[in-house]
């Protein structure tokens, strides 16, 4: 399983904005803060606009803000937002192809059962775990270190 490197760039602006407070961020600003293309970070955020994650300000003092509070804001939302909610298996049921259609083909395949299984435990892992479990989970100082690096950009 690969997940694309837009998810990982969604939970960092979303943790960032969570230290930031009420201070929206622009689209330019967390491209400089963490040297990322800023055209294809636009497309990240805007569907976290989208999923509810996220509101958009335009304008020369808008940006980005949680659109609700970081502990209401699931890692699944992220992925779910960025990756899209479609299953990461898909059975095809190729032990069916070659073969004449026999009854113990009629039963839920064994690996399709096993991975949905590992994957619902997968989801339901991120479901548990929040914006606001990033937050306090995050190392000493890192909050700090973090608001004075966006503050360098602004001023």
């Amino acid at each position: 399983m690969r997940i694309g490197e837009g998810v990982e760039w969604g939970l960092h602006c979303c943790l960032t904005l969570a230290w930031l407070g009420e201070q929206p961020v622009a689209t330019a600003k967390f491209a400089t803060l963490f040297e990322l293309p800023p055209a294809y970070l636009k497309k990240r955020l805007q569907a976290l606009v989208r999923a509810g994650i996220l509101t958009s300000t335009p304008g020369a003092g808008g940006g980005f803000l949680l659109a609700r509070a970081p502990e209401r804001i699931t890692l699944m939302d992220v992925v779910s937002a960025l990756e899209g909610p479609d299953e990461l298996f898909r059975c095809t049921e190729i032990r069916q192809n070659g073969v004449e259609p026999s009854p113990e083909f009629a039963l839920p395949c064994g690996v399709a059962t096993a991975m949905r299984r590992a994957e619902l435990a997968w989801r339901r892992e991120l479901a548990a775990q929040t914006v606001a479990d990033l937050v306090a989970a995050a190392p000493p100082g890192a909050a700090a270190r973090m608001r004075q690096r966006y503050a360098r950009l602004v001023t």
